[in-house]
């Protein structure tokens, strides 16, 4: 398939973003995310896609969970302060009011709609992003 093609396809996707956190002894982290979905009904799965190139997935190749923050129309400042900045640099959870969940993960407590994963699987097929699989632990 044409790469323009593909482009094209994908494009008209628009998939809703989400903010990624998770934490490995005393590092956290956390980065807006595009590429996610439900993935098993039977067990119960979700997959988030981490850009290789990104602070989050260094921490979350550590880590045992993982929170999925589910955005609304009212959470643009998360979205932009977790998608524009680097956790190589920033401490993105600074004056955030952030509760600590199972497995350490921080949980942004002003995002109301979120899913605290473990993972279960990583896949790695040589790309830009990697795949992991997750089952649900807790939601709210």
């Amino acid at each position: 398939m044409a790469r323009s093609a593909f482009e094209t396809i994908t494009a008209a996707m628009d998939a809703p973003l989400v903010v990624v956190t998770t934490a490995v002894d005393d590092e956290r982290a956390g980065c807006l995310v595009g590429f996610h979905a439900q993935s098993s009904i039977e067990p119960e799965r979700y997959c988030l896609w981490l850009s290789k190139a990104n602070h989050t997935y260094r921490v979350a190749l550590r880590a045992t969970h993982m929170c999925i923050h589910f955005l609304t129309d009212t959470d643009l400042p998360l979205a932009e302060l977790f998608g524009t900045q680097t956790g190589d640099n920033v401490d993105k959870f600074a004056g955030l009011e952030v509760a600590i969940g199972e497995g350490g993960v921080p949980i942004v407590a002003g995002c109301a709609h979120r899913l605290v994963v473990r993972r279960v699987a990583l896949l790695d097929e040589n790309g830009d992003h990697v795949c992991i699989s997750t089952e649900p632990v807790s939601s709210s």
